[in-house]
């Protein structure tokens, strides 16, 4: 076991080492969106879970065990009022040396854009813009209470002719504690762009992001309960409107109204904040809901009344076929539908 210990302290040195120069945002914007449905609905954060649920690999590798063995996911996701589409295969395999594996093939259809001139005179004619990711993870159970895991993934896009493409690792642990407690640190994202042709990118590091999650399983209620600090190598998550839709600018005197420090404080610790629940109904149904403030405060327009922030979903299971949805309100104009279809090959 000593050399899984090491060779995870390695991955942890190659997570510390670029920290100073990747910040959240980044070109491969799309590395960090929910890609299933499960995922989606309690909030779009890596989950600290050991169910053999294959959702999870993506985000948390050190959810990747024997219980997903031979297990097949395909996830859809569709806004149709912005025309976006994208798609998820996962597949999960374990042997016993070496420890379980899962792939992933990720891609992102943004839809079919129409060519202009300068003047903005449109000839009919379209291009489509697409996104796509390739993972392979690896996962270990080291003793009944530890799990760690690895991604190593290679995205690239496609915009007309322009190109890039980026590698990047994910380096995860999970601990499960007494009292039906669990616990995962995961470190995602870590990498760069490693070529790009006729695109003028000026942030050439993935989206990195260091996350914390925890969950309880209450005792006497059928209802798990997850809680996210994410973004933890960034604190500020405020930035200033330059539309002001908030009304701040005082037009008659030119007075910025400025908010307090208590209140920068609370923006800033809040939008790092995810919670979210999951309850069970009887044997073949669960619940699930959460919320997200980072896209509420990003993304919702001042004095609109709107559910931005709020994801909520199900999971059925069909005899040997596990359905799961989700609809996740991420801004005013429409709602990504999430549908994962998930089943064990071994029992066809």
């Amino acid at each position: 076991m000593n050399r899984f210990k090491h060779f995870f302290a390695l991955l942890l040195a190659t997570a510390v080492l670029p920290l100073s120069a990747q910040v959240a945002n980044g070109t491969y914007r799309a590395l960090t969106d929910a890609n299933s449905a499960r995922i989606a609905a309690l909030g779009g954060m890596p989950l600290p879970v050991h169910d053999g649920d294959l959702q999870n690999v993506t985000f948390n590798p050190s959810a990747i065990s024997k219980d997903m063995h031979n297990h097949l996911a395909v996830s859809y996701v569709g806004d149709f009022n912005l025309g976006t589409n994208f798609a998820t295969a996962q597949y999960s395999r374990t042997f016993e040396k070496t420890g379980s594996f899962a792939a992933s093939v990720q891609y992102y259809n943004y839809g079919s854009m129409g060519y202009a001139s300068e003047g903005g005179h449109a000839d009919g004619t379209s291009f489509n813009v697409s996104d796509y990711a390739i993972t392979l993870g690896w996962g270990r159970e080291l003793t009944d209470k530890w799990s760690i895991g690895a991604n190593l993934k290679y995205a690239g896009l496609q915009y007309e002719s322009a190109k890039a493409g980026a590698i990047g690792v994910d380096v995860a642990a999970t601990y499960w504690a007494y009292s039906n407690w669990a616990f995962s640190l995961t470190a995602r994202n870590i990498g760069r762009q490693i070529y790009c042709h006729e695109l003028n990118v000026d942030n050439k590091w993935l989206p990195f992001s260091l996350d914390f999650m925890a969950s309880k399983k209450l005792d006497h209620l059928p209802l798990t309960l997850f809680f996210a600090y994410n973004d933890i190598q960034q604190w500020n998550k405020r930035f200033n409107d330059p539309l002001d839709l908030a009304g701040n600018y005082d037009p008659l005197s030119g007075d910025i109204k400025e908010p307090t420090n208590t209140a920068k404080f609370f923006t800033n610790l809040t939008c790092h904040l995810v919670i979210g629940g999951e309850m069970e109904i009887g044997k073949n149904l669960v619940l699930r809901a959460s919320y997200n403030h980072a896209t509420h405060y990003y993304m919702h327009v001042p004095k609109e009344r709107t559910l931005i922030g709020f994801s909520a979903g199900f999971g059925l299971k069909i005899k040997a076929f596990q359905i799961d949805y989700a609809l996740s309100r991420n801004n005013i104009v429409g709602s990504p539908h999430f549908l994962t279809l998930r089943m064990d090959l071994s029992k066809f």
